[in-house]
């Protein structure tokens, strides 16, 4: 990435006193005020604003949906197009990581307290970050893989992001004084008695990365696979002239579909019961996969998966989207009638995901109705030594799961000092 082009990005940034793009980020960074540092050449001071409030800045520059957060709410984009604030963010990370800049700590005082982080994804490593900022003694993050970034290391694919800048961003973050623990899955190495009784609280960011299921017929069949599985495991089958089937829209089908793609796929069809525009996966990811030759087929609920052992063939059928009273969102209702088959050898279900449904029972707090931790607007659980944030409770995308593990690390030095 030039300089001298994200200078020109920072020019067109009309500095608005409003500051409607940070009302747009989860993270409410202060972006108008770190453009403006950019612009007066305060590279370092842009790069320390943007980090008050991110620990992820290399990340979430590069792999946040903008178009619907903070160049979604960019005044330039009403006319023409927003300003690059995914690739000034990410620059500005890029110049830390080159110059050897730290992550500033807030305060040289020290609380006395030791805080257990039950996963090293974005909820996990962000509250770690903040906790050590803020002067409390012992932070450990316990991993159950041999390396932190959760869904980011695990479910983001190469070409999206480059692990070296994960890495480069988590070296940042340990830098700090974090202790980190791999290797450690709770309910099997460690356990929630066990941590309660050796630290002051627990953070838990242990993900929601079981995909969800449709409930029709023939979905255990030999080659229906969950995406999330599938792009944490890495236990691919041989895709290479094989026609595969992605049902669902949001970024993981994206994910997955452009995968199998690279893996020597015949045909890659994502199937989705909405149209293009109620699509919840990134435009640009949308735009990406058509270009390397995904094929997208809309308005298409699939209703049963036939073969003997083995997928062969899916039954789809078309739909129609209608207004139902007391919904914002249109709803796709089947059109009798309309049902075809299709060849197909493998199909993934990329629908949605939930947590491990055995570990958040172990836990002993109270969990919702769609299977996640319940806890208050602040990550508090039921249990007042636990916390909890990220896809666990349900964040949504990565910076939004970073605002959690940001907002529970202040609830949990509230209530040390309370």
């Amino acid at each position: 990435m030039e300089y001298r082009n994200i200078k020109e990005y920072a020019d067109y940034c009309l500095s608005c006193a409003s500051k409607p793009c940070t009302k747009g980020c989860p993270l409410e960074n202060n972006i108008t005020d770190a453009i403006k540092l950019v612009k007066e050449n305060k590279i370092k001071e842009a790069y320390n604003l943007f980090a008050n409030t991110s620990v992820l800045s290399g990340i979430c520059g590069r792999i946040c949906p903008h178009e619907s957060q903070c160049q979604g709410k960019c005044i330039r984009g009403i006319k023409g197009e927003p300003v690059k604030i995914g690739e000034i963010e990410a620059y500005l990370a890029d110049e830390a990581v080159k110059n050897n800049w730290k992550i500033e700590k807030f305060t040289d005082n020290i609380i006395d307290k030791k805080v257990a982080i039950i996963g090293g994804g974005p909820a996990g490593i962000t509250c770690a970050a903040f906790l050590k900022r803020e002067g409390v003694r012992g932070v450990t993050i316990y991993e159950k893989y041999d390396s932190l970034g959760g869904i980011i290391y695990h479910s983001i694919p190469d070409f999206r992001l480059d692990k070296q800048v994960l890495r480069n961003c988590i070296d940042k973050i340990t830098e700090l004084g974090i202790e980190v623990k791999l290797n450690q899955e709770l309910g099997k190495d460690i356990t929630i008695d066990t941590l309660k009784q050796d630290y002051d609280a627990i953070f838990i960011g242990i993900g929601a990365n079981v995909s969800t299921k449709m409930g029709i017929p023939g979905e255990n069949k030999q080659g229906v696979i969950g995406g999330n599985e599938l792009l944490e495991n890495k236990n691919y089958p041989d895709f290479t002239g094989k026609k595969v089937a992605v049902i669902g829209g949001g970024n993981v089908a994206m994910d997955v579909s452009r995968m199998v793609k690279r893996m020597n796929a015949s045909q890659v069809k994502v199937i989705y019961r909405r149209s293009e525009k109620e699509m919840p996966a990134q435009r640009k990811e949308i735009k990406e996969a058509k270009s390397e030759g995904v094929e997208f087929i809309f308005q298409t609920n699939i209703l049963e998966i036939y073969g003997d052992e083995k997928v062969e063939k899916v039954k789809c059928i078309k739909t129609e989207l209608v207004q139902k009273e007391g919904e914002t969102r249109l709803s796709p209702v089947n059109i009798e009638g309309s049902e075809y088959i299709m060849d197909i050898d493998y199909i993934i279900m990329a629908l949605g995901s939930k947590p491990q449904e055995e570990i958040v029972t172990s836990l002993g707090v109270e969990v919702n109705k769609k299977g996640k931790i319940q806890v208050d607007e602040h990550g508090r659980t039921s249990d007042k030594k636990i916390y909890s944030g990220g896809d666990v409770v349900g964040a949504g995308t990565i910076a939004f799961a970073a605002r959690q593990g940001r907002n529970v690390a202040y609830a949990i030095l509230d209530d040390f000092r309370n």
